[in-house]
């Protein structure tokens, strides 16, 4: 007979300066689905709102479509809109910006979401080795990079030590078997003894021995209600990121259409979908998924942004335009554009309220042993 036990009370979370009532960070997801409504109604609930920066400036009255080079301006000054409207919500909560490495504004998004009122920078999409000095005259805003394995963990703290006397004041960790959108390790994720138990165990082990430091490891990938949280705890984790849990919610930023795509998903809808910057991504299957995984996209693309350093689409003519296809979706249009999604699906019957969502995230379950 199996048995069980109650888990304790969540413990805050300390990211640098910054103390947040329950160790919970929401997800960034472009484009416009993780904006200034779910970021700050997530602040005010005791976790940690983020606001995802790439592609704000497409639907802003700021860029001309007629002329590419307006969008990173567009983009800086959206930024700035969606950080004030997020104070107009939460105050006093803990806010978060995260800006892609992958794209060609992140050093310019960064510095201006310092300036602006955000409390942490979070990265992806790349090792963020120069992030410092942009962000050097803002000390109170805590640099917080994605990894996906202890190398990237290394040398991100090796060369931020090396050339600005300073490490993460926190680490995501992402758990690349279930984590949504693009993931690392494409080549290892299946094999045994990779998993994110392996990573924590050598990321803590690292920042003790080597660095002589406890750097907070945030776990993201695959995460959708209290048990998951408990067990990423078990394992050695300080904190969690969940996104994809926080799109069925009314405060989402995304259209309703795009909710409720994600509400009716089952496990086998989940499918990985090659991507422009490289890496695979996980979304769910719709005709644009179908289509690109069949290399037969209907429709005629075009770059509209100029967005990303390094792009197969721009560059080579393969794949898509990932912004577009990601704005669609956002949008409504939920077959003709890209969906983001971790691989855990079907994990609500309704859309509910933020308050409702973190009131069954942090409230203490029994876990079979």
């Amino acid at each position: 007979m199996r048995k069980s036990i109650m888990t304790d009370i969540l413990s805050p979370l300390r990211i640098g300066k910054h103390l947040a009532r329950y160790p919970i960070v929401q997800g960034a997801m472009a484009v416009r689905v993780a904006g200034a409504n779910l970021a700050g109604s997530v602040a005010n609930a005791g976790g940690i709102g983020t606001i995802a920066s790439m592609g704000l400036g497409l639907s802003s009255p700021y860029f001309e479509q007629r002329k590419r080079s307006s969008f990173f301006k567009a983009n800086r000054l959206a930024l700035i809109d969606e950080l004030t409207k997020v104070r107009q919500i939460s105050p006093d909560g803990i806010i978060g910006v995260n800006v892609l490495v992958a794209t060609r504004d992140y050093l310019i998004l960064a510095q201006t979401a310092a300036a602006n009122g955000a409390n942490l920078i979070v990265t992806g999409g790349g090792l963020p080795l120069s992030l410092p000095e942009y962000t050097a005259d803002y000390p109170d805003v805590a640099l917080v990079p994605s990894v996906a394995n202890l190398y990237s963990a290394q040398l991100i703290c090796q060369t931020w030590q090396q050339k600005y006397n300073r490490l993460p004041d926190a680490l995501i960790v992402e758990n690349c078997q279930f984590v949504g959108g693009h993931f690392t390790e494409c080549d290892r994720v299946n094999l045994p003894g990779f998993s994110v138990a392996t990573v924590l165990y050598e990321l803590r082990h690292y920042c003790q021995e080597k660095l002589g430091v406890k750097i907070p490891l945030i776990v993201t990938g695959g995460i959708s209600d209290r048990t998951d949280i408990d067990l990423m705890m078990v394992l050695g984790a300080d904190g969690v990121q969940i996104g994809t849990r926080f799109i069925t919610t009314e405060e989402c930023d995304a259209d309703r259409r795009y909710k409720e795509y994600h509400l009716n998903a089952f496990r086998e809808d989940v499918v990985t979908v090659p991507s422009p910057v490289g890496k695979m991504t996980r979304a769910l299957r719709n005709t644009f998924a179908q289509e690109v995984m069949d290399g037969c996209l209907s429709k005629e693309q075009r770059c509209i942004a100029n967005c990303l350093e390094t792009c197969l689409f721009r560059d080579t003519g393969k794949t898509y335009c990932i912004l577009q296809a990601l704005a669609k979706a956002a949008n409504g249009d939920v077959e003709n554009g890209l969906i983001f999604s971790g691989a855990n699906v079907r994990y609500t019957e309704q859309i509910m309220s933020i308050a409702e969502l973190m009131a069954e995230l942090t409230q203490p379950c029994n876990i079979p042993v």
